[in-house]
Protein backbone atom coordinates (compact mmCIF):
# COMPACT_ATOMS: atom_id res chain seq x y z
CA UNK A 1 0.00 0.00 0.00
CA UNK A 2 1.01 3.78 -1.16
CA UNK A 3 1.37 6.18 1.81
CA UNK A 4 -0.37 9.22 2.24
CA UNK A 5 2.55 11.60 0.64
CA UNK A 6 2.80 8.81 -2.33
CA UNK A 7 -0.58 9.23 -3.12
CA UNK A 8 0.01 13.07 -2.61
CA UNK A 9 2.07 12.58 -5.82
CA UNK A 10 -0.79 11.72 -8.16
CA UNK A 11 -1.63 14.04 -10.98
CA UNK A 12 -4.83 15.11 -11.33
CA UNK A 13 -5.63 13.19 -14.32
CA UNK A 14 -3.56 10.12 -12.91
CA UNK A 15 -6.51 10.26 -9.71
CA UNK A 16 -9.13 10.80 -12.22
CA UNK A 17 -7.71 7.37 -14.19
CA UNK A 18 -8.45 5.37 -10.78
CA UNK A 19 -11.85 7.06 -10.11
CA UNK A 20 -12.50 6.47 -13.54
CA UNK A 21 -11.84 2.70 -13.82
CA UNK A 22 -13.67 2.32 -10.38
CA UNK A 23 -16.77 3.62 -10.72
CA UNK A 24 -17.48 1.77 -13.78
CA UNK A 25 -16.41 -1.60 -11.84
CA UNK A 26 -12.91 -2.10 -13.43
CA UNK A 27 -9.29 -2.09 -12.30
CA UNK A 28 -6.85 0.50 -13.41
CA UNK A 29 -3.98 -2.10 -12.91
CA UNK A 30 -1.07 0.69 -13.47
CA UNK A 31 -2.52 2.01 -10.25
CA UNK A 32 -2.70 -0.27 -8.08
CA UNK A 33 -0.46 -0.10 -5.54
CA UNK A 34 -2.47 3.66 -4.63
CA UNK A 35 -5.61 2.02 -2.88
CA UNK A 36 -4.08 -1.84 -2.06
CA UNK A 37 -5.06 -2.74 1.58
CA UNK A 38 -4.73 -5.94 3.58
CA UNK A 39 -4.62 -9.52 2.26
CA UNK A 40 -1.18 -9.10 3.57
CA UNK A 41 -0.52 -13.27 4.15
CA UNK A 42 -1.39 -14.20 0.98
CA UNK A 43 0.79 -11.53 -0.64
CA UNK A 44 3.75 -12.70 1.35
CA UNK A 45 4.01 -16.57 0.42
CA UNK A 46 3.43 -15.24 -3.17
CA UNK A 47 6.05 -13.34 -2.98
CA UNK A 48 8.12 -15.99 -1.71
CA UNK A 49 7.33 -18.46 -4.05
CA UNK A 50 8.22 -16.10 -7.27
CA UNK A 51 11.54 -15.61 -5.06
CA UNK A 52 13.04 -18.85 -3.71
CA UNK A 53 10.70 -21.34 -6.07
CA UNK A 54 9.02 -19.97 -9.63
CA UNK A 55 12.29 -17.88 -10.35
CA UNK A 56 14.97 -20.76 -9.39
CA UNK A 57 13.04 -23.02 -12.06
CA UNK A 58 9.97 -24.11 -10.13
CA UNK A 59 6.13 -23.96 -11.79
CA UNK A 60 2.78 -24.18 -10.34
CA UNK A 61 -1.19 -23.58 -11.58
CA UNK A 62 -2.80 -21.94 -8.49
CA UNK A 63 -6.47 -20.72 -8.16
CA UNK A 64 -7.82 -17.40 -7.03
CA UNK A 65 -11.30 -17.68 -5.79
CA UNK A 66 -13.30 -14.82 -4.71
CA UNK A 67 -16.96 -14.32 -5.49
CA UNK A 68 -17.94 -11.47 -7.97
CA UNK A 69 -16.64 -8.29 -5.79
CA UNK A 70 -14.08 -9.56 -3.69
CA UNK A 71 -11.34 -8.14 -5.44
CA UNK A 72 -10.10 -11.43 -7.38
CA UNK A 73 -8.81 -8.81 -10.51
CA UNK A 74 -7.61 -6.27 -7.93
CA UNK A 75 -5.46 -9.19 -6.36
CA UNK A 76 -4.11 -10.09 -9.96
CA UNK A 77 -3.26 -6.34 -10.53
CA UNK A 78 -1.00 -6.60 -7.16
CA UNK A 79 0.38 -10.30 -8.27
CA UNK A 80 1.15 -7.85 -11.45
CA UNK A 81 3.31 -5.27 -9.71
CA UNK A 82 5.03 -7.89 -7.44
CA UNK A 83 6.11 -10.22 -10.38
CA UNK A 84 7.21 -6.70 -12.19
CA UNK A 85 9.02 -5.32 -9.44
CA UNK A 86 10.87 -9.08 -8.95
CA UNK A 87 12.14 -8.73 -12.41
CA UNK A 88 9.34 -11.50 -13.81
CA UNK A 89 7.24 -11.06 -17.35
CA UNK A 90 4.24 -10.73 -16.87
CA UNK A 91 1.02 -11.32 -19.07
CA UNK A 92 -2.69 -10.21 -17.85
CA UNK A 93 -5.10 -12.24 -20.21
CA UNK A 94 -8.75 -11.89 -19.56
CA UNK A 95 -10.98 -14.99 -20.83
CA UNK A 96 -13.35 -13.87 -23.14
CA UNK A 97 -15.76 -14.95 -25.78
CA UNK A 98 -12.78 -13.96 -28.28
CA UNK A 99 -10.02 -15.57 -25.80
CA UNK A 100 -11.64 -18.97 -24.56
CA UNK A 101 -9.40 -21.07 -22.74
CA UNK A 102 -10.51 -24.35 -24.73
CA UNK A 103 -8.65 -22.60 -27.44
CA UNK A 104 -5.57 -21.91 -25.99
CA UNK A 105 -3.65 -21.13 -29.54
CA UNK A 106 -5.95 -17.70 -28.99
CA UNK A 107 -4.78 -17.64 -25.65
CA UNK A 108 -1.74 -17.93 -26.20
CA UNK A 109 -1.92 -14.89 -29.17
CA UNK A 110 -3.31 -13.04 -26.25
CA UNK A 111 -0.28 -13.53 -23.68
CA UNK A 112 2.11 -12.62 -26.52
CA UNK A 113 -0.15 -9.40 -27.11
CA UNK A 114 -0.74 -8.50 -23.32
CA UNK A 115 3.28 -9.76 -22.39
CA UNK A 116 4.69 -6.85 -19.84
CA UNK A 117 8.14 -6.53 -19.18
CA UNK A 118 8.37 -3.05 -17.54
CA UNK A 119 5.15 -1.23 -16.05
CA UNK A 120 6.33 0.66 -19.54
CA UNK A 121 6.38 -1.51 -21.96
CA UNK A 122 3.49 -3.87 -23.61
CA UNK A 123 3.69 -6.78 -25.97
CA UNK A 124 6.47 -8.79 -27.55
CA UNK A 125 7.57 -6.85 -30.33
CA UNK A 126 8.64 -3.90 -28.31
CA UNK A 127 10.67 -6.63 -26.61
CA UNK A 128 12.10 -8.01 -29.24
CA UNK A 129 12.98 -4.55 -30.93
CA UNK A 130 14.72 -3.85 -27.75
CA UNK A 131 16.90 -6.76 -27.63
CA UNK A 132 17.87 -6.23 -31.14
CA UNK A 133 18.73 -2.52 -30.10
CA UNK A 134 20.72 -3.30 -27.54
CA UNK A 135 23.07 -5.99 -29.77
CA UNK A 136 23.74 -2.96 -32.35
CA UNK A 137 27.16 -2.44 -31.04
CA UNK A 138 28.26 -5.74 -30.38
CA UNK A 139 27.00 -7.11 -33.72
CA UNK A 140 26.74 -4.72 -36.20
CA UNK A 141 29.78 -5.88 -39.31
CA UNK A 142 30.38 -9.18 -37.22
CA UNK A 143 28.26 -11.62 -38.80
CA UNK A 144 30.56 -14.49 -36.99
CA UNK A 145 29.01 -13.17 -33.68
CA UNK A 146 25.76 -13.13 -35.21
CA UNK A 147 25.90 -16.80 -36.29
CA UNK A 148 27.67 -17.72 -32.48
CA UNK A 149 24.43 -15.81 -31.40
CA UNK A 150 22.08 -17.98 -33.39
CA UNK A 151 23.14 -20.98 -32.35
CA UNK A 152 23.22 -20.19 -28.54
CA UNK A 153 19.39 -18.87 -29.28
CA UNK A 154 19.30 -22.61 -30.71
CA UNK A 155 20.51 -24.50 -28.09
CA UNK A 156 18.31 -23.11 -25.05
CA UNK A 157 16.79 -25.12 -23.10
CA UNK A 158 13.13 -25.51 -23.74
CA UNK A 159 13.98 -23.60 -26.99
CA UNK A 160 11.72 -24.44 -30.08
CA UNK A 161 13.40 -24.89 -33.44
CA UNK A 162 11.44 -22.53 -35.43
CA UNK A 163 11.06 -20.14 -32.31
CA UNK A 164 14.92 -19.85 -32.67
CA UNK A 165 14.72 -19.11 -36.55
CA UNK A 166 12.40 -16.70 -36.23
CA UNK A 167 14.91 -15.25 -33.68
CA UNK A 168 17.68 -15.82 -35.93
CA UNK A 169 16.10 -14.05 -38.77
CA UNK A 170 15.92 -10.76 -36.83
CA UNK A 171 18.95 -11.36 -35.97
CA UNK A 172 19.99 -11.88 -39.71
CA UNK A 173 17.78 -9.03 -41.15
CA UNK A 174 18.98 -6.37 -38.60
CA UNK A 175 22.83 -7.13 -38.80
CA UNK A 176 23.83 -9.50 -42.04
CA UNK A 177 20.96 -8.22 -44.80
CA UNK A 178 22.99 -4.75 -45.99
CA UNK A 179 23.65 -7.11 -49.53
CA UNK A 180 20.31 -7.39 -50.25
CA UNK A 181 19.45 -6.17 -53.61
CA UNK A 182 15.79 -5.16 -52.69
CA UNK A 183 16.09 -3.26 -49.51
CA UNK A 184 12.70 -2.45 -49.51
CA UNK A 185 12.24 -6.32 -48.41
CA UNK A 186 13.95 -6.02 -45.53
CA UNK A 187 10.83 -4.36 -43.93
CA UNK A 188 8.49 -6.82 -45.25
CA UNK A 189 10.80 -9.91 -44.13
CA UNK A 190 10.94 -8.61 -40.28
CA UNK A 191 6.82 -7.67 -40.72
CA UNK A 192 6.68 -11.44 -41.40
CA UNK A 193 8.90 -12.84 -38.41
CA UNK A 194 7.22 -10.21 -35.49
CA UNK A 195 3.66 -11.91 -36.88
CA UNK A 196 5.36 -15.08 -36.78
CA UNK A 197 6.09 -14.68 -32.78
CA UNK A 198 2.80 -12.76 -32.23
CA UNK A 199 1.21 -16.18 -33.71
CA UNK A 200 -0.90 -14.97 -36.88
CA UNK A 201 -1.14 -17.24 -39.59
CA UNK A 202 1.88 -16.93 -42.16
CA UNK A 203 1.92 -19.02 -45.61
CA UNK A 204 4.48 -21.46 -46.07
CA UNK A 205 5.68 -19.79 -48.71
CA UNK A 206 6.71 -17.20 -46.79
CA UNK A 207 8.16 -18.68 -44.10
CA UNK A 208 10.29 -21.47 -46.15
CA UNK A 209 12.92 -18.81 -46.01
CA UNK A 210 13.21 -18.75 -42.88
CA UNK A 211 13.42 -22.72 -41.97
CA UNK A 212 10.23 -21.90 -40.01
CA UNK A 213 8.15 -24.83 -40.83
CA UNK A 214 5.03 -24.40 -38.81
CA UNK A 215 2.37 -21.76 -37.16
CA UNK A 216 1.29 -21.37 -34.34
CA UNK A 217 -1.55 -24.63 -33.68
CA UNK A 218 -3.58 -26.19 -30.49
CA UNK A 219 -0.78 -28.71 -30.80
CA UNK A 220 2.26 -27.02 -30.43
CA UNK A 221 1.13 -23.69 -28.80
CA UNK A 222 2.07 -25.13 -25.84
CA UNK A 223 5.75 -25.42 -26.83
CA UNK A 224 5.96 -22.20 -28.40
CA UNK A 225 5.18 -20.85 -24.48
CA UNK A 226 7.95 -23.09 -23.30
CA UNK A 227 9.97 -21.44 -26.25
CA UNK A 228 8.80 -17.92 -24.98
CA UNK A 229 10.32 -18.53 -21.44
CA UNK A 230 13.64 -19.76 -22.79
CA UNK A 231 13.74 -16.23 -24.35
CA UNK A 232 12.87 -14.63 -21.47
CA UNK A 233 15.42 -16.39 -19.25
CA UNK A 234 18.25 -15.52 -21.88
CA UNK A 235 17.29 -11.78 -21.91
CA UNK A 236 17.75 -11.84 -18.09
CA UNK A 237 14.18 -12.36 -16.65
CA UNK A 238 13.27 -14.34 -13.62
CA UNK A 239 10.46 -16.13 -15.62
CA UNK A 240 7.06 -15.72 -16.67
CA UNK A 241 3.53 -15.14 -14.55
CA UNK A 242 0.41 -15.77 -16.15
CA UNK A 243 -2.38 -14.50 -14.36
CA UNK A 244 -5.92 -15.80 -16.69
CA UNK A 245 -8.87 -13.73 -15.40
CA UNK A 246 -12.57 -14.92 -15.52
CA UNK A 247 -12.24 -18.61 -16.35
CA UNK A 248 -15.64 -19.18 -14.62
CA UNK A 249 -17.65 -18.02 -17.79
CA UNK A 250 -16.51 -21.71 -18.64
CA UNK A 251 -19.78 -22.70 -17.03
CA UNK A 252 -21.93 -20.93 -19.37
CA UNK A 253 -20.81 -23.13 -21.96
CA UNK A 254 -22.06 -26.45 -23.58
CA UNK A 255 -20.39 -29.89 -22.30
CA UNK A 256 -18.25 -30.10 -25.73
CA UNK A 257 -16.76 -26.93 -24.97
CA UNK A 258 -16.38 -26.91 -21.40
CA UNK A 259 -14.23 -30.49 -21.59
CA UNK A 260 -11.80 -29.44 -24.16
CA UNK A 261 -11.51 -26.04 -21.69
CA UNK A 262 -11.32 -28.14 -18.58
CA UNK A 263 -8.61 -30.46 -20.77
CA UNK A 264 -6.44 -27.88 -21.31
CA UNK A 265 -6.43 -26.91 -17.52
CA UNK A 266 -5.36 -30.17 -16.72
CA UNK A 267 -2.73 -30.53 -19.35
CA UNK A 268 -1.98 -26.97 -17.73
CA UNK A 269 -1.24 -28.39 -14.22
CA UNK A 270 0.69 -31.55 -15.38
CA UNK A 271 3.23 -29.50 -17.91
CA UNK A 272 4.27 -27.97 -14.36
CA UNK A 273 6.33 -31.48 -14.28
CA UNK A 274 8.02 -30.48 -17.25
CA UNK A 275 7.82 -26.80 -17.25
CA UNK A 276 10.24 -24.09 -15.26
CA UNK A 277 10.19 -20.48 -14.33
CA UNK A 278 6.33 -20.12 -14.94
CA UNK A 279 4.02 -19.57 -12.37
CA UNK A 280 -0.15 -19.77 -13.73
CA UNK A 281 -3.12 -17.75 -11.58
CA UNK A 282 -6.13 -18.27 -12.77
CA UNK A 283 -9.24 -16.25 -11.16
CA UNK A 284 -12.66 -18.39 -10.26
CA UNK A 285 -15.49 -17.85 -8.48
CA UNK A 286 -16.75 -20.65 -5.98
CA UNK A 287 -19.29 -21.90 -8.56
CA UNK A 288 -16.27 -23.68 -10.61
CA UNK A 289 -15.00 -25.71 -7.07
CA UNK A 290 -18.99 -26.56 -6.68
CA UNK A 291 -21.00 -26.67 -9.37
CA UNK A 292 -21.92 -29.32 -11.73
CA UNK A 293 -20.52 -27.60 -14.05
CA UNK A 294 -17.54 -27.02 -12.74
CA UNK A 295 -14.39 -28.74 -12.39
CA UNK A 296 -15.72 -31.95 -10.92
CA UNK A 297 -18.08 -32.58 -14.45
CA UNK A 298 -14.97 -33.49 -15.79
CA UNK A 299 -12.48 -36.35 -13.91
CA UNK A 300 -9.18 -36.21 -15.49
CA UNK A 301 -8.97 -32.19 -13.88
CA UNK A 302 -11.46 -32.83 -10.73
CA UNK A 303 -9.27 -35.79 -9.83
CA UNK A 304 -6.22 -33.59 -9.85
CA UNK A 305 -8.05 -30.55 -7.57
CA UNK A 306 -10.77 -31.92 -5.60
CA UNK A 307 -8.90 -31.51 -2.45
CA UNK A 308 -8.77 -27.64 -3.07
CA UNK A 309 -10.17 -26.10 -0.27
CA UNK A 310 -11.62 -29.14 1.61
CA UNK A 311 -9.85 -27.88 4.26
CA UNK A 312 -11.24 -25.96 7.64
CA UNK A 313 -8.05 -24.38 8.15
CA UNK A 314 -6.83 -22.34 5.52
CA UNK A 315 -3.87 -23.21 3.44
CA UNK A 316 -1.77 -20.11 2.65
CA UNK A 317 0.90 -22.21 0.52
CA UNK A 318 -1.92 -24.77 -1.11
CA UNK A 319 -2.98 -24.24 -4.42
CA UNK A 320 -6.02 -22.06 -3.80
CA UNK A 321 -5.79 -18.97 -3.16
CA UNK A 322 -9.28 -18.14 -1.50
CA UNK A 323 -9.77 -14.55 -1.01
CA UNK A 324 -13.53 -15.33 -0.19
CA UNK A 325 -12.80 -16.93 2.62
CA UNK A 326 -10.56 -13.88 3.94
CA UNK A 327 -12.39 -10.77 3.61
CA UNK A 328 -10.74 -7.76 4.55
CA UNK A 329 -10.90 -6.36 7.78
CA UNK A 330 -13.12 -3.79 9.08
CA UNK A 331 -10.15 -1.06 10.01
CA UNK A 332 -8.94 -2.36 5.82
CA UNK A 333 -11.70 -1.21 4.65
CA UNK A 334 -11.57 1.70 6.57
CA UNK A 335 -8.13 2.55 5.12
CA UNK A 336 -9.55 1.96 2.21
CA UNK A 337 -12.12 4.41 2.20
CA UNK A 338 -9.46 6.97 3.14
CA UNK A 339 -7.42 6.40 0.22
CA UNK A 340 -10.22 6.86 -2.13
CA UNK A 341 -11.04 9.83 -0.18
CA UNK A 342 -7.95 11.51 -1.28
CA UNK A 343 -7.58 10.22 -4.50
CA UNK A 344 -11.37 11.80 -5.10
CA UNK A 345 -9.42 14.94 -4.09
CA UNK A 346 -7.07 15.30 -6.55
CA UNK A 347 -8.85 13.98 -9.24
CA UNK A 348 -11.53 16.93 -8.78
CA UNK A 349 -9.30 19.46 -6.90
CA UNK A 350 -11.53 19.74 -3.87
CA UNK A 351 -11.52 19.27 -0.49
CA UNK A 352 -13.44 16.27 0.71
CA UNK A 353 -12.53 16.02 4.45
CA UNK A 354 -15.25 18.47 5.88
CA UNK A 355 -18.25 16.32 3.62
CA UNK A 356 -16.88 13.01 4.13
CA UNK A 357 -16.18 12.84 6.86
CA UNK A 358 -14.19 9.74 8.88
CA UNK A 359 -17.17 8.62 10.84
CA UNK A 360 -18.94 8.35 7.68
CA UNK A 361 -16.87 5.93 6.43
CA UNK A 362 -16.85 3.68 9.69
CA UNK A 363 -21.04 3.87 9.73
CA UNK A 364 -20.26 2.58 6.19
CA UNK A 365 -18.47 -0.12 6.87
CA UNK A 366 -20.41 -0.92 10.04
CA UNK A 367 -23.56 -0.62 8.06
CA UNK A 368 -21.89 -3.34 5.59
CA UNK A 369 -21.19 -5.67 7.80
CA UNK A 370 -24.55 -5.63 9.66
CA UNK A 371 -25.98 -6.54 6.56
CA UNK A 372 -23.88 -9.60 6.26
CA UNK A 373 -21.70 -7.85 2.81
CA UNK A 374 -18.30 -6.61 4.35
CA UNK A 375 -16.41 -9.19 2.02
CA UNK A 376 -17.75 -7.26 -1.51
CA UNK A 377 -15.05 -5.13 -1.42
CA UNK A 378 -16.29 -3.71 -5.15
CA UNK A 379 -19.89 -2.70 -3.13
CA UNK A 380 -17.68 -0.82 -0.67
CA UNK A 381 -15.42 1.10 -3.19
CA UNK A 382 -18.63 1.58 -5.44
CA UNK A 383 -20.63 3.37 -2.23
CA UNK A 384 -18.15 5.30 -1.19
CA UNK A 385 -17.28 6.96 -4.53
CA UNK A 386 -21.03 7.61 -5.25
CA UNK A 387 -20.88 9.19 -2.06
CA UNK A 388 -17.86 11.32 -2.81
CA UNK A 389 -19.40 12.27 -6.40
CA UNK A 390 -22.41 13.25 -4.47
CA UNK A 391 -20.58 15.24 -1.91
CA UNK A 392 -18.63 16.87 -4.37
CA UNK A 393 -21.63 18.55 -6.48
CA UNK A 394 -23.20 19.90 -3.22
CA UNK A 395 -24.97 16.95 -1.97
CA UNK A 396 -22.96 16.04 1.24
CA UNK A 397 -24.80 13.67 3.16
CA UNK A 398 -25.42 14.88 6.92
CA UNK A 399 -24.37 11.88 9.88
CA UNK A 400 -27.50 10.99 9.75
CA UNK A 401 -28.78 9.87 6.08
CA UNK A 402 -29.46 6.63 5.61
CA UNK A 403 -26.51 4.40 5.20
CA UNK A 404 -28.48 1.16 4.01
CA UNK A 405 -30.72 2.97 0.92
CA UNK A 406 -27.49 4.22 -0.50
CA UNK A 407 -25.74 0.65 -0.09
CA UNK A 408 -29.18 -1.34 -1.08
CA UNK A 409 -29.07 0.88 -4.09
CA UNK A 410 -25.16 0.25 -5.50
CA UNK A 411 -26.07 -3.32 -4.18
CA UNK A 412 -28.93 -3.57 -7.05
CA UNK A 413 -26.86 -2.29 -9.96
CA UNK A 414 -24.30 -4.46 -9.03
CA UNK A 415 -27.03 -7.35 -8.84
CA UNK A 416 -27.67 -6.17 -12.44
CA UNK A 417 -24.19 -6.32 -13.34
CA UNK A 418 -23.54 -9.89 -12.29
CA UNK A 419 -27.01 -10.96 -13.96
CA UNK A 420 -25.10 -9.81 -17.50
CA UNK A 421 -21.95 -11.38 -17.08
CA UNK A 422 -23.64 -14.44 -15.96
CA UNK A 423 -25.40 -14.47 -19.34
CA UNK A 424 -24.00 -17.46 -21.84
CA UNK A 425 -21.89 -15.35 -24.25
CA UNK A 426 -19.90 -18.34 -25.48
CA UNK A 427 -20.59 -20.23 -28.30
CA UNK A 428 -21.61 -23.86 -26.99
Amino acid sequence: MKSQQDIAQLKPFQARAVIEHLRKGSVPIEYVPFFTVGRTQWLTLIEDDLENYIGQGGSKVRFINGDYGDGKTHFMSVIQHLALEKKFAVSFVVLTREVPIHKFEVVYQQIVQQLRSSEEQSGLRPLVTQWLNSLEESLTDKPDAVIALTESLRNLPGMNLNFANALSGMLEHRFMAKNLEHPEENESRQEILFQWLEGQKISKKDLQPFQIFESLSKTNSKHLLRSLIAFLKYLGYQGLILLLDELETIIAQGTAVRNSAYENIRLLIDNTEQTEFMHIFFSIIPDVLSSEKGFKSYDALWSRVRSVGEGKKLNYRGVLVDLHRTPLETREFVDLGLCLRQIHEIAYRWDAQNSIQNPLIEKLCETQNKMGLLSEIRLFIKSIISYLDMAEQGNVPDAQSDVIDHITSNQREMEQEKLEQLQPKWDS
